[in-house]
């Protein structure tokens, strides 16, 4: 038997740690700081507590990030992983922020509540696995791609089109009028064309960190051109301790809790397809109880969030195709971006220096690496049966076309009942929902292991 150590458990010299857990930072900074300048906003808070949230955040980031990726203590999968607060608590904790008599403390008392139902129902989650054959997991991997081109369009584009503005006490939408500048989207496409040119003829260690040399000579690029500013830089704090419970005692009240819940399992069963995506990227199988780890590690990040007055946490499917375009499949690189996250944290001058960075300079390396997560999918599919089964024909179009519902049409779902909106914001958990119903409609459930989804889409490959 080969003692050969997996590339995934494989140790790289200090310096390309570093330099490749800065590049996974950099690709899901923005994402990760979104989340609690959103509902800091909401809740009017004054500017020094909403860079506290942030540096919180940070924080919590790179601990639920070394949790999930070291996997001390039975939790935490040991892939590749970069935790970051989940999208998918936006709507319900928005509406938590409304209610003064839940307000922040209420909001983090149903947090902790969540990362507790998180640990306990993981193993009953993970149980899942049977339900995703390839036809299953091709299909939600392939919209978990789709899904996120949104995101990297609109850092190209110069941010969001439209923002929630307040005026004379209504809140309206307001046309973002720095969307779609032909400097931005000159910059994106000047990003994108150094990544693809480094990954064309760049060698060994070079096309490793194409991304981040790509996002470095965007940020240098968007500085002669000022639009990259250092005032917030100047401005931060060196150092910043974060404590528990910084706002007071969190505060429980049931129906936030219930709330939070249900967004758990929402993020727990999106966590699975990023689970089987990295599966099939890094070729190292994961088994239930992998997956079960994997999912214990997202309600731990959750409680840790609640704790250290921030937010629920979740696999970000950003860095996964960060895994794909580089081929570095070490998760001991992630372990650096965790000890990085932490580091931000606890410097506000550097999170400052890294928040500085302008959408349009991400927005050229997202095309690149959300496309590869969606091209992930496809490959899977490509080894599906669909010429004798027609059946897998219908489970793929109907699972995508549900899954493209929240991106063309936000207010689809607008006249179901509130209580519905996060399981059905997600066109990831849409497509995911879908593709397993009509899976075990059309084919019935058959037991497919990670192991052999993996075999096949090689098989595809090689084909």
């Amino acid at each position: 038997m080969s003692s050969a150590v997996h590339p995934v458990d494989e140790m790289l010299p200090a310096p390309k740690l570093v330099a490749l857990g800065l590049q996974h930072v950099l690709v899901m900074y923005a994402g990760a700081v979104a989340v609690p300048l959103i509902i800091g906003r909401a809740l009017k808070l004054p500017p020094e507590d909403v860079a506290f949230l942030i540096s919180a955040d940070l924080f919590a980031c790179g601990i639920a990030t070394l949790a999930q990726c070291l996997g001390l203590f039975g939790v935490g999968i040991r892939l590749p992983v970069m935790m970051g607060v989940t999208f998918a608590s936006v709507g319900p904790m928005l509406s938590m922020a409304a209610d003064p008599s839940i307000g922040l403390l209420g909001i983090y008392g149903s947090v902790i509540a969540a990362g507790l139902f998180g640990l306990l129902v993981a193993p009953f989650v993970s149980r899942l696995l049977p339900l995703f054959p390839p036809v299953v997991t091709g299909t939600i991997i392939m919209v978990i791609g789709i899904s996120l081109m949104r995101v990297g369009i609109n850092w190209a584009g110069g941010g969001i089109p439209m923002f929630t503005k307040v005026v004379n006490g209504e809140t309206v939408q307001v046309a973002n009028p720095a969307y779609g500048q032909l400097q931005g989207l000159g910059i994106s496409l000047f990003v994108m064309l150094v990544i693809l040119g480094l990954i064309k003829w760049g060698k060994g260690f070079i096309a490793n960190v194409a991304v981040l040399l790509g996002i470095v000579a965007g940020a240098v690029l968007a500085t002669v051109l000022g639009i990259m500013h250092f005032e917030k830089v100047a401005s931060a704090p060196w150092f910043d301790v974060i404590v528990p419970f910084h706002f007071g005692v969190p505060q429980f009240h049931l129906v936030p809790i219930v709330t939070m819940c249900i967004v758990m399992v929402v993020v727990m069963i999106e966590s699975l397809g990023m689970f089987l995506a990295l599966s099939d990227i890094t070729g190292k199988p994961v088994d239930q109880k992998a997956l079960a780890k994997g999912l214990r590690a997202d309600g731990f990040g959750t409680l840790i969030g609640g704790i250290f007055n921030t937010f629920p946490y979740t696999s970000f499917s950003q860095n996964v195709g960060l895994v794909g375009v580089t081929g570095v499949r070490s998760r001991w690189v992630t372990v650096a971006g965790g000890v990085i996250m932490l580091l931000l944290g606890l410097l506000p001058k550097m999170a400052a220096l890294v928040e500085a960075v302008p959408n349009v300079v991400l927005g050229g390396a997202g095309l690149v690496m959300f496309g590869m997560v969606a091209a992930t999918g496809a490959r899977i599919l490509t080894a599906v049966d669909f010429k004798t089964n027609r059946f897998n024909l219908f489970i793929v179009a109907l699972s995508v076309g549900f899954g493209m519902i929240p991106l063309v049409a936000p207010n689809f779902f607008k006249n179901l009942p509130h209580e519905l909106h996060p399981l059905l914001e997600s066109g990831i958990l849409l497509s995911a929902i879908v593709a397993v119903l009509l899976n075990v409609f059309f084919n019935g459930v058959k037991s497919a292991s990670v192991e052999e989804i993996v075999a096949a889409a090689k098989q595809a490959e090689a084909h």
